[in-house]
């Protein structure tokens, strides 16, 4: 699955134009890798994504293409969170 659609279909962001500009400005990398937005998604990846003053770090438990409320909560367990300053 892509990197932008998986980041909205998993609810981690909102929507997917926003999850490309992300990925396009170098702030998403999966596994250690600054990577765009068709970048494959598989399971056990390791997702870290920037957000302002907060760093996300993630690992990929499942892919479902049409996620729903409740198995997008199934889909990425949170490793850490951090405030950067």
């Amino acid at each position: 699955m892509r990197l932008d659609k998986y980041l909205k279909v998993s609810r981690l962001i909102k929507r997917r134009t926003l999850a490309k500009e992300l990925c396009d400005q170098g702030r998403v990398a999966v596994n250690g890798t600054t990577s765009k937005a068709g970048t494959d998604v598989k399971l056990d990846d390791v997702l870290v994504i920037q957000f302002g003053q907060k760093v996300v770090t993630v690992k990929v438990t499942g892919l479902s293409e049409h996620a729903t409320k409740e198995n997008a909560k199934g889909m990425f367990e949170l490793v850490k969170e951090e405030r950067i300053q």
